[in-house]
């Protein structure tokens, strides 16, 4: 094993925000090389990929670190309530029910495509599905359904229920979060050619469009120079509900978890209602659509909903410390298998896309509230526009109600393909 060069977290840290200070700055030029480099690769991919590259030299290490636990813990929950701040639940819900859809169609892109990849690489390398008792293939694979559908606490309890040999276990996480960054950096792409796409979907995007001017009207009208007053508050919001969150999110899955049988047992499609990080995600959402209701929500002309995409920036970046890029040809059977898995869940989601005329927003940000989450949702969300922020916000807190029982039927699905 490597040594890591850099095992302080506070010097870890400022590496993280020398590289997106340095993102930002380059990737706001408009003229020479990095304006070139911008319209080819999107700046939210190189929040990913730089601390990658500082992880793949061995100089930062994710397994060292606890600034993924951080951001995690407390710096996404105080970006859901300051996204959320001033939400406009009428106009999303005038969005229609394509969103939704289009969100389900990814879940069931996921379901049916880890099967069919096994399927599929069986017929020309048996082996890298194969496996036997607990080192079968299609245990481990069915922790990144767990993940692609739901989430990190779906993950989880994939790998509790099917008891995947905890030494290979590390293969499965490197396909996963190689896979998942490759799609997503497709979809960001797309974003740069989004009025294409929707022609070529023949999208009606008139809700979107209503939407993105009621909320740049409403920001617009209530824009004002932040005073250290408006900091101080929007951090209190932010961080009394983390703590909230935090609080009730224990407890109440400490309760289900000792007095249901269905929620302890990891098996059942309600195990996710034991899961602490769920339940912090949904008070801390819920806690910022409450705060919408009252006058809190002016304070998004303050910088709010800029000051959540800062904490989820950093988040960004310690996800991106996660990625060993040297290790990514070490399983080429896995990786295969894991980018036929993504492709018919693609497949899908453009294929009912076209037959329901969903705009690219819906197709995007439907399949990253699946395989991203709530990490990934509101960035891509924020690259369509800022104000469409909320509705991935949204789409991904429901991802974590359907995670647990999509993958489990995804991994049931995957150990028939598997003995076929």
């Amino acid at each position: 094993m490597n040594e890591i060069l850099i095992t302080n977290d506070a010097v870890v840290f400022g590496l993280l925000a020398l590289c997106l200070g340095f993102i930002f700055y380059t990737s706001s030029l408009t003229t020479g090389f990095w304006s070139k480099f911008y319209n080819i690769v999107p700046a939210v991919l190189m929040c990913y990929l730089l601390p990658a590259i500082l992880a793949s030299c061995h100089i930062i290490s994710d397994d060292i670190s606890q600034l993924y636990f951080m951001a995690s813990r407390y710096l996404l929950p105080a970006a859901l309530v300051l996204m959320t701040l001033s939400i406009d639940l009428k106009a999303i819900s005038n969005l229609g029910s394509k969103a939704l859809i289009m969100f389900l169609t990814g879940s069931v892109g996921i379901i049916i495509g880890g099967p069919i990849a096994i399927l599929l690489v069986s017929i020309f390398s048996p082996e890298t599905v194969g496996g036997n008792d607990f080192d079968a293939i299609w245990r481990g694979l069915s922790t990144i359904a767990g993940s692609w559908i739901g989430g990190g606490a779906n993950q989880a309890a994939m790998l509790e229920i099917f008891k995947y040999n905890p030494d290979e276990y590390g293969k499965m996480v490197l396909v996963d979060i190689v896979v998942a960054n490759v799609w997503m950096a497709v979809i960001l792409f797309g974003v740069g050619k989004t009025k294409a796409i929707d022609k070529w979907l023949k999208a009606d995007t008139s809700a979107i469009e209503t939407l993105k001017v009621k909320v740049s009207a409403f920001t617009a009208k209530i824009t004002r120079v932040p005073t250290l007053n408006d900091y101080m508050m929007m951090l209190c919001f932010a961080f009394t509900a983390v703590g909230v969150s935090h609080y009730f999110g224990d407890n109440i899955s400490e309760y289900l978890t000792k007095n249901s049988s269905a929620v302890a047992d990891p098996s059942n499609f309600l195990s996710f209602l034991g899961s602490n990080f769920f339940w912090m995600v949904v008070i801390a959402t819920a806690s910022g659509i409450l705060l919408s209701f009252t006058k809190a929500k002016n304070y998004e002309g303050a910088g709010a909903s800029k000051i959540g995409s800062i904490f989820i920036y950093i988040l960004v970046a310690t996800i991106g410390m996660k990625m060993d890029l040297t290790k990514i040809l070490e399983n080429p059977g896995l990786l295969v298998v894991g980018f036929i898995w993504i492709t018919i869940h693609a497949l899908l989601l453009i294929l009912v896309a076209k037959l329901i005329k969903a705009p690219y927003f819906f197709l995007a940000v439907g399949s990253q509230a699946n395989v991203g989450g709530a990490a990934s949702a509101p960035v891509v969300a924020a690259e369509f526009h800022s104000s469409l922020t909320s509705v991935g916000v949204l789409l991904a807190v429901f991802g974590y109600v359907v995670g647990t029982g999509g993958a489990l039927l995804c991994a049931y699905l995957m150990e028939l393909a598997s003995k076929m």
